[in-house]
């Protein structure tokens, strides 16, 4: 029979998988719902509107899907991991009552504004839900990650023994909130979250335009799309090069796993592309005996932020047990090698855009599609990085994930709730996928065009074809009136 600390850990991390899908794409789509809606609040242009109407369904979806499956999600405290719900209850209690009482009711609340108040609310009322749509699903990710970067980086606490149990007690909250963590963990998510959709945008949008390359609607998704691209892409690397020298100092031996390194070392390479040649090398990774291509001095150039001789702590110099390596060692490089190939993605976009082919390069869209899933798999590693990176801790330095397990919690008991969390979630996961493709296969509402085009033609004077001949006459076809 399974072991239920170990199946308990399965279910929580399969779980968490599928939940964190739906808030990345309300916090990525968030930002791009509030620009359209100004945009079509300050222009004429009717297809910020279809913009703006096509998306929002698709962040309605994600946000109802992402609130039943954390919901349940959470209910898993309490079956499999009562015994730190007992002791960090009044330490995580606050983040978590204000993420459901104000970021949640915020959301929700105005997004019922924004999706059914249209004809009801003024304009400018109408736009006011929309920042408070987005804002509420980022103040959601806010108070979440305070609790799991306090996890990371615990501060401002006290360890109390209360009949024989040990309680995390709150002693200085604006140190266990405001712990070292945060920071760099929000900022990594939301820029992952926003840079996803704009990839998954950018892949729609490269799909439709194979069957439609004259689609209005399709050719402003894809520069939205690239141009968020072009901007965030780059980003994402150069923070997460500071991140990882903040996970050096926080946690050592998480950057040890990351880097498969073993035995303390200096001048240690860092390996953008490493293959294993065989299953055990697979299995348990280590850096030095795998094929690869690695930068001399690399890893200890980026662990010391600039110095290709630095010393890398390896795993055997510490006490406790290694994380699962070969998790923490392959998903990183996941995430890494897709995060470099988003930029090459991005840039080849914008200089297509730039020559003026953007909508004629099949092999730019095919990418593009093929990309579309990547940046939820990219979080996805990257969270795994950050989660399983910490054990055998699920309190960094306090507390063992093996002591965090209900006690009463048997092998059956264990078994059972995995099984039912799977299938039920594996269910919620094809509903919304499928949900998801009719709303993509169905496209934008329609919109009367000939009042388009008069309003257009009214306010510069040229036919529907200006905006072809714009992407050709100004610096990455950018019109003017974006």
């Amino acid at each position: 029979m399974m072991d239920p600390v170990f199946a308990s850990r399965l279910q929580f991390a399969l779980t968490t998988v599928v939940h964190i899908i739906f808030p990345v794409m309300s916090m990525g789509l968030g930002p791009f719902l509030v620009y359209f809606t100004w945009k079509s609040m300050r222009s004429d242009d009717g297809v910020y509107e279809q913009l703006r109407d096509f998306w929002t369904k698709i962040f309605a979806v994600s946000f109802v899907v992402g609130t039943v499956t954390g919901i349940v999600l959470e209910f898993e405290f309490g079956t499999n991991f009562a015994a730190f719900s007992k002791s960090v209850g009044e330490l995580f209690g606050g983040p978590l009552a204000v993420e459901g009482m104000m970021a949640f009711m915020l959301e929700a609340t105005f997004l019922g504004i924004f999706l059914f108040g249209k004809e009801k609310v003024s304009e400018k009322f109408h736009f006011f839900s929309g920042v408070m749509v987005a804002l509420g699903s980022w103040l959601s990710a806010l108070w979440i990650l305070v609790a799991n970067s306090w996890m990371q980086t615990p501060r401002g606490y006290e360890v109390v023994m209360k009949s024989g149990q040990p309680i995390i007690t709150l002693v200085d909250p604006i140190a266990a909130y405001a712990n070292p963590r945060f920071p760099w963990l929000y900022t990594h998510m939301q820029s992952a979250a926003v840079l996803s959709v704009a990839v998954f945008m950018a892949g729609v949008a490269a799909y439709h335009i194979w069957t439609n390359r004259d689609s209005r609607f399709w050719r402003k998704t894809l520069k939205i799309a690239l141009l968020v691209m072009v901007l965030v892409a780059p980003f994402q690397v150069i923070h997460g090069d500071a991140y990882g020298r903040h996970v050096v100092e926080t946690q050592p031996q998480k950057f040890a796993a990351m880097e498969a390194v073993w035995e303390t070392e200096s001048y240690v390479p860092e390996y953008l592309f490493a293959v294993p040649t065989s299953l055990d090398q697979l299995t348990n990774p280590r850096a030095k005996e795998l094929f690869g291509i690695g930068i001399p001095g690399g890893a200890s150039w980026l662990a010391s932020g600039g110095d290709p001789t630095a010393e890398i702590r390896g795993l055997n110099s510490f006490e406790t047990e290694a994380p699962p390596v070969a998790i923490v060692f392959w998903a990183f490089r996941i995430m890494v090698g897709i995060g470099t190939w988003f930029i090459l993605l991005a840039f080849w976009g914008a200089y297509r855009w730039w020559k003026g082919e953007l909508f004629e390069d099949d092999l730019l869209h095919k990418a593009m599609v093929a990309s579309a899933p990547l940046g939820i798999i990219a979080v996805e590693m990257g969270w795994i990085v950050t989660e399983v990176g910490r054990q055998p801790w699920v309190i960094q330095g306090v507390m063992k994930t093996q002591d965090a397990v209900s006690p009463t919690l048997t092998s059956g008991d264990a078994v059972l709730t995995l099984t039912g969390f799977v299938l039920g979630y594996a269910a919620i996961l094809g509903v919304y996928s499928y949900v998801v493709y009719r709303i993509i296969r169905e496209g934008p509402p329609e919109i009367d065009e000939s009042d388009q085009e008069g309003r257009r033609g009214t306010d510069a004077g040229t036919d529907t074809d200006k905006d072809t001949d714009r992407d050709r006459d100004t610096p990455y076809g950018v019109p003017s009136d974006d």
